[in-house]
């Protein structure tokens, strides 16, 4: 799954789904990313990133600890 400009989707909407699809599958585990590091990998603004965070951390998929960085919040966890 790739990020689409073209696609009438939002950004950061298209990139939640895409790490929420890797968290879920085990492809992320740990540590996310920073917003820069997100920002290159997926051709969008760090702004853009931190919208996608932020949506993630709203659904409890996610933890920001400060100074430290942003983290699954837990293992193979039952989104859905």
């Amino acid at each position: 799954m790739a990020i689409d400009h073209d696609s009438p989707t939002p950004l950061y909407v298209q990139l939640a789904a895409l790490l929420r699809s890797q968290i879920e599958d085990g492809t992320m585990t740990g540590r996310v990313p920073s917003v820069k590091t997100l920002g290159q990998e997926h051709g969008v603004s760090h702004i853009t990133a931190e919208k996608a965070l932020g949506v993630l951390k709203d659904e409890g998929i996610v933890i920001s600890v400060i100074g430290k960085g942003t983290f699954v919040s837990r293992p193979n966890p039952p989104y859905r």
